[in-house]
């Protein structure tokens, strides 16, 4: 229940998100967002662990800030996989910054559902 609690929220997010930057974050539309987000869970599951192990040095060396560049980097395959003219950014930047919007107002929502739970 709580996988799709999250691939829910994270399709009002591709929404909400692709409408606060127009010029820079395009999704086509509701189904898109939510087939992108469960391509994006996907992903999460079966490619970011593998990444995360493989850039353990340079995350620890950083202090975990390289993480953001792994999560934009999930949104860009993500968007690789959809089609750009489906899912698309303007810039690598902009997957990051997504990536840091999403990751915030998941954990906001994440601390909201726990504790009326």
């Amino acid at each position: 229940m709580v996988f799709w609690k999250r691939i829910l929220i994270n399709t009002v997010l591709f929404v909400a998100i692709a409408g606060f930057f127009q010029s820079s974050f395009h999704v086509a539309n509701i189904w898109v967002a939510l087939i992108a987000s469960f391509v994006l869970a996907i992903l999460n599951a079966a490619v970011k662990p593998f990444l995360m192990l493989l850039s353990l040095p340079i995350t620890l060396l950083t202090l975990g800030l390289f993480s953001i560049v792994i999560n934009g980097l999930m949104l860009q395959l993500t968007s690789f996989f959809m089609g750009a003219a489906n899912f698309g950014f303007s810039s690598f930047g902009m997957a990051m910054l997504v990536s840091i919007l999403m990751s915030l107002a998941n954990v906001i929502v994440s601390n909201f559902f726990s504790r009326s739970a």
